[in-house]
């Protein structure tokens, strides 16, 4: 989600309504058998102890020997090793379609291509799409092995959804073409930042473009019932000229394209290490005056053509070596206390994040949705021109 994540998952791609109709169009395939020796059905399971246990589970999903997924770039919160790791343990391939979309391409994957073998079978979401996707009805109920060490604010009371990994909005920024960085959204308003400030995705799209107008929001007298101040501040960047609408990539920070670059903290880092093998210094920065942080979600599609592989790839996220294969990535995972207290967190890997001070709250569904409606209703003006 989504989000996004443009920059891998938040670019709004000109060709994506073309391709989910190419895959519309595509072939349905025979669904595979996943019912287990003892006649439990993979696609009703809500836990690996429901379908029979792992081995079950693990042998039902080899069996169908695919894993579809959608808008996960390999670059994004170290998704590359997260896929290699799986694809090596059980021998299951992962197809990803879309790798660049956005949460919302992916709430329309689920709905366009219902019903083909090429759906999506599991989706990592900004947590407002999770939200409203469960609310239509799109995805499957699923507890997974360390449920109960997802933080309780952090899941969704029927296990539709639950959070995977998160971080906290960030500025980075090119040294080499930008003289003096900005650490804080007011820096963000001053008129040496010409044309130079971009966000990873549309905010109506994106989950990270979401997050960085509800950090612009608290940065400037708005809260987390209060996203218009938000609004306000693009729309001030956009008139004194500072707002790039070209939506973030690597691509474009190494082209020069878009030197200053809201995004998450994992992210940014993340492409920071990568910039320095190409001679890019990127500094990366957790505004002081706009603190918010926000988690991506996991689901599953209701629909999955592969609901063995969806309920497995589930358990590997949440397993003590996914959870820290997200942390590699710069990304704090939903199970990190508890991996903390169970002495099962890699230490090094944690002590790589960037530098936070303070502690996050979370916006309610309620405060998402009332934001989520803001933005649909007046993102477009405030940027338009």
């Amino acid at each position: 989600m989504p989000v996004p994540a443009t920059l891998p998952r938040n670019a709004v791609l000109g060709g994506s309504l073309a391709v989910l109709a190419a895959l519309a169009l595509s072939a349905c395939g025979a669904a595979p058998d996943t019912t287990s020796a003892d006649g439990k059905n993979a696609a009703t399971a809500t836990s690996a102890a429901d379908f029979g246990g792992m081995d079950k589970l693990v042998e039902a999903a080899k069996k169908e020997g695919r894993l579809n997924a959608v808008a996960l770039p390999r670059d994004w919160a170290n998704y590359g090793a997260l896929i290699d790791g799986f694809q090596q343990k059980y021998g299951i391939k992962i197809v990803v379609d879309n790798p660049d979309g956005s949460s919302q391409e992916e709430i329309s994957a689920v709905t366009t291509l219902k019903g083909q073998d090429r759906a999506p079978d599991v989706l990592d979401l900004g947590q407002s799409f999770a939200l409203s996707g469960a609310q239509q009805g799109l995805f499957a109920p699923y507890k997974v092995a360390g449920y109960a060490d997802i933080p309780d604010g952090q899941k969704d009371a029927q296990a539709r959804w639950f959070n995977d990994y998160g971080g906290y909005v960030s500025i980075g920024c090119d040294t080499k073409r930008v003289k003096n960085c900005p650490t804080t959204f007011k820096d963000l308003l001053k008129p040496e930042y010409k044309g130079q400030v971009a966000l990873n995705g549309n905010p109506t799209k994106s989950g990270s473009a979401f997050g960085g107008v509800y950090a612009a929001a608290l940065a400037n007298g708005g809260s987390l019932d209060d996203i218009q101040p938000g609004l306000d501040f693009f729309a001030e960047l956009k008139k004194n000229g500072n707002f790039n609408p070209v939506e973030s990539t690597p691509a474009t920070v190494e082209k020069g394209e878009t030197p200053i670059s809201i995004d998450w903290d994992y992210l940014n880092a993340g492409y920071a290490k990568e910039f320095r093998t190409k001679g890019l210094d990127w500094k990366v920065s957790v505004p002081t005056d706009g603190r918010y942080a926000q988690y991506y979600s996991q689901a599953i599609n209701k629909d999955a053509p592969h609901p063995a592989a969806a309920r497995l790839w589930q358990e590997y996220l949440y397993s003590a070596e996914g959870q820290n294969l997200w942390l590699k990535g710069y990304a704090r995972p939903a199970m990190m206390v508890a991996m903390e207290k169970a002495g099962t967190l890699d230490k090094d890997a944690a002590l790589q994040l960037p530098a936070v001070s303070g502690v996050p709250s979370f916006p309610t569904e309620a405060q998402q949705a009332k934001a989520k409606q803001v933005l649909a209703q007046g993102w477009g003006k405030a940027v338009s021109g």
